[in-house]
C-alpha cells in the first residue's frame, strides 16, 4: 500500500511514516500543503492522511482537488478541530474518513489500512496460487503449509503479483507500489529482492521473468526461473 502524509509538524509527520513503514507500507511525506498538493497529483496513492490546516495549498483544497479529479485515492483528514460542524465540513469537501488530533496510532493505522482496501479493486483478503497462500490482514505466507518468513517489501512485492493473477507486473510499478519516493529508480533493489523472495518460495519456482516487461505468477507447468 502507498501512502502520502500530509503534515506541517514535522514531529508528527515522522512519527506517522514511520508507524506506517513499520506495518509494510509504503510513506512519502509533505511537509507543507503546496508540496503535498503537487506529490498527490503525481503518484498514485492508495490513502493519503491529510492535515487540515497546512500552510500554502489548504488542506480543503488539497482534498476538493483529489474528489473532483476521480482519483481512487482515499483521504483520512487528521485536524485539532472537534466540534461535528467540522467533521461534517471535512467529509462534505470529500475526505472518506476524519480523525482528530490527538488521536491513538493503532486506530489511525485501523483506519488507514481500511481505507487502503477500498482504494484498490477489491481483492480476496487471502490471496494463493498452487501451494502458496498469503493472508492480507494477518500478513501471513505459507506454502506448503510451511510459514514463510518474508521481510515487509518481499511481503509487498509477492502480494502486487498475486493481486495481478498472472497479469505482468513491471519493474516501475512495484517501485510505486512497494517502495517510496526515496528510491532511486534506477537501483538494482527491486531485482535483488525478487531474488531473495525466490530462495524463500522454494521450489517449483512460482515467480516468472517476463523479459523486457516485468514479472508475474506463473503456474507450475510453465513457471521458469
Amino acid at each position: 500500500m502507498r501512502v502520502l502524509v500530509v503534515e506541517d509538524e514535522r514531529n508528527l509527520a515522522d512519527a506517522i511514516a514511520r508507524g506506517l513503514r513499520r506495518k509494510g507500507m509504503a510513506v512519502d511525506v509533505a511537509y507543507d500543503g503546496t508540496a503535498g498538493h503537487e506529490m498527490a497529483f503525481v503518484t498514485r496513492y492508495d490513502v493519503v492522511v491529510l492535515d487540515r490546516d497546512l500552510p500554502g495549498v489548504h488542506g480543503d483544497q488539497i482534498c476538493a482537488d483529489l474528489a473532483a479529479s476521480g482519483a481512487l485515492t482515499r483521504v483520512l483528514m487528521l485536524t485539532a478541530s472537534v466540534t461535528i460542524a467540522d467533521r461534517v465540513e471535512g467529509l462534505q469537501l470529500g475526505a472518506d474518513d476524519y480523525l482528530p488530533k490527538p488521536f491513538a496510532f493503532d486506530e489511525l493505522v485501523a483506519r488507514v489500512q481500511a481505507l487502503g482496501r477500498r482504494a484498490t479493486p477489491p481483492a480476496p483478503p487471502v490471496l494463493s496460487a498452487a501451494d502458496l497462500v498469503l493472508d492480507q490482514a494477518r500478513r501471513v505466507v505459507t506454502r506448503a503449509g510451511g510459514l514463510l518468513q518474508l521481510t515487509n517489501k518481499e511481503f509487498g512485492v509477492l502480494e502486487e503479483l498475486l493481486k495481478a493473477r498472472g497479469a505482468v507486473v513491471s519493474t516501475e510499478e512495484l517501485l510505486e507500489r512497494v517502495w517510496d519516493e526515496n528510491t532511486d529508480p534506477f537501483t538494482t533493489t527491486v531485482r535483488v529482492t525478487m531474488n531473495t523472495l525466490r530462495r524463500k518460495l522454494g521450489d517449483p519456482p512460482l515467480i516468472e521473468t517476463v523479459v523486457g516487461a516485468g514479472y508475474r505468477i506463473a503456474s507450475f507447468s510453465d513457471a521458469a526461473s
